[in-house]
C-alpha cells in the first residue's frame, strides 16, 4: 500500500475505532499531531507506535514543533527558542549564531524522532517585517541573507539527526497583517517585489536540499486570484519550474478560514492537489476528512507517493539513548537558556 494523499489529525490521546478505520483508508498518508494529543512521553510513544504499526510504509507522523510559540510538546521536552531569538544572536555573533540555529534543529529533530514522530514542519522562512503578527518571532529575521543562513544551518542540524525540513510558507506569510487562520490575507505586491524579497530564502533553501514546502493560505492577486496552495501557477510554474524544486508539496490546514473560499472541504482538496500538492491537511473537522478521504477515491499519484516516502524519519537514538548522549546533554544545557517564556503559545 502506498501513502495517500491526506494527512488528518486525532481527538485525543488514544485511536479510536473510527480513527483506526479512517488510518486504514488508502488515501490517508499521514497523521499530524497536536498539543491534545500528548499526555506524557510514555503515551506519545505508545501512539506513534500504534500509528506506524497499521501500515506499511508507515503512514508519516508529523507535527509543528518549532520552537517558542508554537512547541506541540512541553513536558520531557526541551524547552526550544523562538526563531527571532537565533537571529538576534546572529546579529551580533555570526559564528554564535550559527551554531545555535544548527544544535536547536538537530535536537528538536532527535527529539520529537526519538520518540516516533517522522518531522516537524519547520523551518518557518518567512520574513520577519513586524507585520504578521501570527508570524512575528517565529521568523529568524526581516533579512533574506539572515533567514537562509540560520535556516540552512537548522535544516542541517534536523538531517544530522535524521529528519527531513520542511520550509513554510512559500512565497512569503510575513508581508501581511492578517492571519490565515481566522481570515483572508492578500499580498498585493507584484510578483517582481515577492521573488525579490520574501521568496529569497525559499530559492536558497531549495538549492541547499530542502526536502518539503508548504505553500500560504495568503493570496497574491497580481500574480493569481488563488491563495498560493490552490494556485497552479504558485505551484507548478514558479515553484516547480521556475525554481527547481523536486521535493513534497504540504497544503496548510484546509480548515484554516483563508482555505474556506475554495467551496467544501473536498473541493479544497480536490484544488490543491490539482495545483500541485502532493498531500492536503484536514485537521479538527473529521467528518469533513472523511469526506475526503471517500471523495477522492479516484486520486492516484505515483510520483507524489514517491515523494511522501522520503518524508519518513530515521531516528537515531531512543528516548533514553539519546538522554544518555552526551551531545544531547551539553546541547540542552545550550539552549535551555534561550528559550524565554513566550506570553502567548499559538495552538495553530
Amino acid at each position: 500500500m502506498t501513502l495517500g494523499p491526506v494527512m488528518i489529525d486525532l481527538v485525543g490521546t488514544e485511536i479510536t475505532p473510527a480513527e483506526k478505520e479512517m488510518l486504514l483508508h488508502p488515501n490517508t498518508g499521514g497523521v499530524i499531531l497536536f498539543t491534545r494529543n500528548f499526555a506524557s512521553i510514555e503515551q506519545l510513544e505508545q501512539l506513534t507506535k500504534q500509528i506506524h504499526q497499521l501500515r506499511d510504509p508507515h503512514l508519516l507522523i508529523a507535527v509543528d514543533h518549532e520552537g517558542g510559540r508554537v512547541q506541540r510538546f512541553r513536558e520531557g521536552f526541551t524547552r526550544l527558542p523562538a526563531m527571532a531569538t537565533l537571529g538576534r544572536i546572529y546579529r551580533s555573533d555570526k559564528n554564535k549564531g550559527r551554531l545555535l540555529a544548527e544544535k536547536t534543529g538537530w535536537l528538536m529533530a532527535s527529539e520529537c524522532l526519538a520518540v516516533g514522530i517522522d518531522f516537524s514542519f519547520a523551518p518557518v522562512l518567512d520574513m520577519g517585517h513586524g507585520v504578521s503578527g501570527v508570524i512575528g518571532d517565529r521568523a529568524f529575521d526581516s533579512s533574506a541573507d539572515i533567514i537562509s543562513t540560520l535556516a540552512h544551518e537548522f535544516m542541517l542540524g534536523m538531517k544530522r539527526a535524521g529528519m527531513a525540513a520542511t520550509g513554510k510558507h512559500f512565497p512569503g506569510h510575513g508581508s501581511v497583517k492578517e492571519d490565515s487562520h481566522v481570515s483572508h490575507p492578500v499580498d498585493r505586491r507584484s510578483l517582481a517585489d515577492i521573488m525579490m524579497q520574501d521568496a529569497i530564502p525559499f530559492e536558497r533553501m531549495i538549492g541547499y536540499g530542502l526536502a518539503a514546502i508548504m505553500p500560504a493560505h495568503v493570496v497574491y492577486p497580481q500574480v493569481d486570484d488563488k491563495a498560493a496552495g490552490y494556485s497552479e501557477r504558485w505551484v507548478q510554474h514558479i515553484l516547480r519550474r521556475q525554481l527547481g524544486f523536486e521535493g513534497v508539496v504540504f497544503s496548510d490546514d484546509l480548515s484554516m478560514e483563508a482555505a474556506a473560499p475554495a467551496g467544501s472541504y473536498l473541493d479544497r482538496a480536490k484544488q490543491a492537489l490539482s495545483a500541485g500538492c502532493d498531500m492536503v491537511l484536514v485537521c479538527n473537522h473529521s467528518k469533513e476528512a472523511k469526506e475526503v478521504l471517500e471523495g477522492l477515491a479516484d486520486y492516484n499519484n505515483m510520483t507524489s507517493a514517491i515523494r511522501l516516502v522520503r518524508m519518513h524519519g530515521h531516528a537515531k537514538f531512543t528516548r533514553q539513548s539519546l538522554q544518555e548522549n552526551e551531545e544531547w546533554q551539553q546541547t540542552v544545557e545550550l539552549i535551555k537558556p534561550l528559550a524565554e517564556s513566550p506570553e502567548l503559545e499559538l495552538d495553530i
